[in-house]
């Protein structure tokens, strides 16, 4: 089976209904259609959308990927945003749905913070079994992040259905890729259920410089991307950016009445430290404070909205870390950290360095800000002597802009919708 992919395509908008749940019979009568027919999605199509709630998510479109596992043996690369919703807040877990239709499951494959993604970041985990399905779930943040040739003898299809974010250093980017070279590696065919990027709106941000390439950057593409998974996968493929050069057998099934300029507001949060759309818009200006002493709201009820640490100047506003989901062992776990609370900050049509400016200004001299993982999750060793040579934001930004252009010419050539 081999599937193809088409620039700027969507697939046929079906009018007077939203969601669609059909079963394997139904999926039967329109296979031959679906699988062949695509449609150029246009101008109007796109000024009719006023709200994400008319935005149609890929794993919602059932008619267009049942037809293609019907009879197959199935591997899923899911965690707790592989839905299909009933309605925005009301949803089936993906794999449960698939089960129900009697679609051949096989295995799940879970990304960092696990199948149900209550894990800490950075946190090793292992294969387990579902309790719900008895499926097994491969961890792809554990021993393994990349599934072994055992892992793919019983599957025919893998389908990757994940809530991304938008933002480089976010691992489910580095997941999607090694899945991506295991199936190629394996001669697999990928599906890609497509669904929006909270952080579309803006291109932004230092690009990695290829020697500091690691699984919180593996591709040469600014902090923040503007372009959602599917697009991502797509420009994997087309950049030649897997091992020796390899291509990826890839279908996408494209949003419905999307594009990146429209706001979308996550029904679920995709990670324990991302749990509001205050977080994951501030999330790629706070997260690269990875590498330095500083807590950004994990260990409370308001993280990626908040920064302080214990040493900072006596303030106002304070926090005190405590053990939750996602950070069983928080920075500063029990100490009362002074800082700034970013609760009611405007949205952010940028990425911003001016917290992490703020924050070494106010670090005393004699506690090391840069830790030995900032170059990594920065992707370059050029950003922390410009903040350390006291160049300001303006000067910083202006030493992006080359790379930024150049990237944007490349991102150009993969993208589905405007």
């Amino acid at each position: 089976m081999r599937f193809n992919i088409f620039k700027n395509t969507v697939f046929p908008i079906i009018i007077g209904t939203v969601l669609i749940m059909i079963s394997c019979a139904n999926s039967a009568k329109t296979e031959s259609k679906n699988l062949s027919t695509e449609t150029l999605k246009t101008n109007e199509t796109l000024k009719q959308v006023k709200g994400d709630e008319k935005i149609i998510v890929g794993a919602n479109q059932t008619e267009i990927y049942l037809p293609l596992l019907k009879g197959k043996r199935i591997g899923i690369v899911a965690n707790q945003t592989s839905v299909i919703f009933k309605t925005h807040n009301k949803f089936t877990h993906l794999v449960d749905s698939l089960i129900s239709l009697n679609i051949d499951v096989k295995k799940v494959f879970a990304p960092e913070h696990g199948f149900r993604g209550i894990g800490d970041a950075g946190e090793h985990l292992n294969d387990e079994f579902d309790s719900n399905t008895g499926l097994p779930i491969i961890s792809l943040h554990g021993k393994t992040k990349k599934p072994s040739t055992a892992h793919l003898k019983d599957i025919d299809i893998l389908i990757f259905d994940i809530q991304d974010v938008g933002v480089r250093f976010y691992t489910y980017l580095s997941t999607l890729h090694y899945i991506m070279e295991a199936c190629a590696e394996n001669n697999i065919p990928l599906i890609v259920l497509d669904r929006p990027n909270p952080n579309s709106h803006y291109i932004d941000g230092p690009v990695l410089d290829i020697k500091f390439k690691s699984f919180v950057g593996l591709h040469p593409v600014p902090l923040v991307y503007g372009m959602t998974i599917g697009e991502y996968a797509q420009m994997i493929n087309g950049e030649k950016w897997l091992d020796n050069g390899l291509e990826c057998d890839l279908k996408v099934i494209s949003l419905k009445n999307y594009n990146h300029s429209l706001s979308y507001s996550l029904p679920i949060k995709p990670s324990p430290n991302l749990p509001n759309d205050k977080a994951i818009n501030l999330y790629p200006s706070l997260d690269i404070f990875r590498g330095t002493p500083i807590n950004v709201g994990r260990g409370t009820d308001c993280q990626m909205q908040r920064y302080g640490a214990p040493f900072f100047p006596k303030s106002e506003f304070s926090f005190t870390p405590k053990s939750n989901e996602g950070a069983k062992h928080p920075r500063f776990k029990g100490e009362k950290c002074y800082g700034t609370d970013l609760r009611d900050e405007s949205k952010l049509n940028r990425f911003t360095l001016k917290y992490v400016l703020d924050a070494y200004k106010k670090t005393p001299k004699e506690i090391p800000f840069f830790g030995s993982t900032w170059n990594i999750h920065s992707g370059n060793a050029i950003l922390k002597s410009q903040i350390e040579a006291g160049l300001t934001e303006e000067e910083i930004r202006e030493t992006w802009e080359k790379d930024l252009e150049n990237f944007k010419k490349i991102r150009e050539k993969y993208l589905i919708y405007e």
